[in-house]
């Protein structure tokens, strides 16, 4: 079980990029728990959670298009390393004004909004360059591991950040989660370099983002994928960026308090990653995802209208493992199903989803603000099951995705997953 779980992980190069990614999302949990626990430190209102939010939202919703469509034209690697070090400047300046005791609300506003602006450049290279090492047949158990690495950061960081912050305070905080992006920054550095394939270049930007554009909307199985993950990422998933307001005003457990939420939330999401690391290979993909989206709302519905801090925790942890199911699958079939030469493009607009998410936020925490966290996620709850459930009962294209992917999944991976120019297949390029 356990090599078939972590075959992905005998890659070497697979290796450095996970380590990288390990980096990269503790370093970006914990500032999320800081920043989160910051923002509402500064201002005392749910509502200036949503504003950071939007602040990262806004670009990445602009420029994701942009992002996918270089880096299919760029070598990715010199692209995320470049992102990761812009994340880590921004991060940087945080650290700076909270030493000197200048650190104001509009500070985070600036900081959020510089990488939200990286994070479109970094992630669809990211997946991409992930694909192009583990080939297709491997792809479902590295993206499931990249997910369980994603979520025992979100274990480890969280609570880790909620511990430090009450220890040590918030300055410290921010220096760990800095130094974090070093190590990613430097794990990057030892993955291959992964060029574009020779015509990526014969064209503009823009004729390659309105390509990726027509394809979606021309690839109904695809399309509607995007846009059933969009649902709880719009609707549910803003529930995070809540979290800080159950603990400090529904049941008051403070910064730790918030860190073991945030940790069991991550417990969650690491056991549902590894469940699809481990069984994510079967051909009823679609039944799947529908039982583990409706079992991520009824859960997270539940958590919200707890009055009992631990009876929430097992429920967010619970919540979390669906939700990992389905994004990790989700995801996972777009990329078997979607060509080599779309793939940055397409990732890009799964980024521009993800810039929906603080979009959500701003409305999740607009009526926290008004009606109280409780109501606010409950509510959310309830419109992600029914939207949800209309999708899988109507959509025809839904139903082929099964076979699509078996088909895809089947086709043979190109001989050599990363792409290297002619000196690099001689030298190191380290």
């Amino acid at each position: 079980m356990a090599s078939s779980t972590f075959r992905s992980l005998s890659l070497p190069q697979f290796r450095w990029l996970f380590a990288s990614n390990s980096a990269f999302f503790y370093a970006m949990n914990a500032q999320f728990v800081a920043r989160s626990y910051l923002a509402y430190d500064l201002t005392e209102s749910p509502l200036a959670l949503g504003l950071v939010n939007l602040a990262v939202a806004l670009p990445m919703l602009v420029i994701s298009p942009f992002g996918g469509a270089i880096a299919d034209r760029v070598e990715k690697r010199r692209l995320i390393m470049a992102g990761q070090a812009t994340i880590l400047s921004a991060d940087a300046v945080v650290f700076l004004l909270l030493f000197a005791g200048l650190i104001q609300f509009w500070h985070l506003m600036a900081v959020v909004f510089v990488s939200g602006i990286a994070f479109p450049f970094v992630m669809p290279a990211r997946q991409a360059i992930a694909v192009e090492i583990v080939g297709r047949a491997n792809l479902a158990n590295a993206m499931a591991l990249q997910m369980g690495s994603m979520n025992a950061m979100r274990i480890v960081a969280p609570a880790a950040a909620g511990f430090f912050i009450s220890l040590i305070g918030i300055t410290p905080t921010y220096l760990i989660a800095v130094c974090m992006y070093g190590v990613a920054l430097l794990g990057m550095s030892r993955v291959q370099r992964s060029y574009p394939r020779a015509q990526a270049g014969t064209t503009t930007v823009l004729d390659n983002i309105r390509e990726g554009f027509a394809y979606v909307w021309s690839d109904r199985p695809v399309r509607t994928l995007l846009i059933l993950g969009l649902v709880p990422m719009l609707l549910a998933l803003p529930f995070q960026s809540m979290l800080v307001v159950f603990a400090e005003d529904v049941w008051d457990v403070g910064s730790r308090g918030l860190g073991t939420l945030q940790a069991a939330a991550g417990l969650g999401g690491l056991v549902g990653a590894l469940l699809v690391a481990r069984f994510g290979d079967t051909r009823e993909k679609m039944l799947v995802m529908f039982v583990s989206l409706v079992g991520f709302a009824v859960t997270l519905f539940f958590f919200a209208v707890s009055p009992w801090f631990f009876a929430a925790l097992g429920l967010v942890l619970v919540a979390d493992a669906f939700a990992s199911i389905f994004q990790t699958l989700n995801n996972t079939i777009i990329q078997v199903l979607i060509p080599d030469e779309m793939r940055g493009r397409v990732m890009s607009l799964i980024m521009m989803s993800f810039g929906l998410t603080p979009l959500g936020t701003l409305f999740v925490s607009a009526i926290a603000e008004w009606a109280g966290a409780p109501i606010a996620v409950a509510s959310a709850c309830v419109l992600t099951l029914a939207i949800g459930i209309l999708m899988f009962a109507t959509s025809s294209a839904l139903r082929q995705v099964n076979r699509l992917a078996a088909e895809r999944e089947s086709t043979p991976a190109a001989p050599e997953a990363v792409r290297l120019s002619p000196v690099a297949d001689r030298v190191s390029t380290h």
